[in-house]
């Protein structure tokens, strides 16, 4: 650990000083995170508006093999509809991974 961290101050103010530190550091944490959280949700949104667009020009190429490709882009249309909708602040229902457990379900 860190030596300044170990020490703590007996007096009153200075331990809400330190405290209010801490705070501000956790704060500060805290909104980092969720930058991240929302360009990990931009990348999903991204991931699955091409795994979408891929599967629609496999299916313009070879045609409808069967049933389980259409439903593939139904699925991935409605993954992409809620990443897109998560990405701009609304809730996504279903699991984090829904694009890449269709897309695997796919292969």
């Amino acid at each position: 650990m860190n030596a300044d961290r170990d020490a703590v101050p007996d007096d009153v103010a200075a331990l809400k000083e330190a405290l209010a530190v801490e705070r501000a550091k956790a704060l500060e944490i805290a909104a980092e995170f969720a930058v991240a959280r929302a360009k990990a949700s931009e990348d999903e949104a991204l991931i699955a508006q091409q795994q979408l667009q891929i599967a629609k020009l496999k299916h313009q190429i070879y045609g409808q093999r069967s049933e389980r490709s259409a439903r593939l882009i139904e699925q991935l249309a409605l993954t992409f509809e809620e990443l897109e909708a998560d990405a701009r602040g609304g809730t996504r229902r279903g699991e984090d991974d829904d694009g890449a457990r269709i897309y695997a379900q796919a292969c």
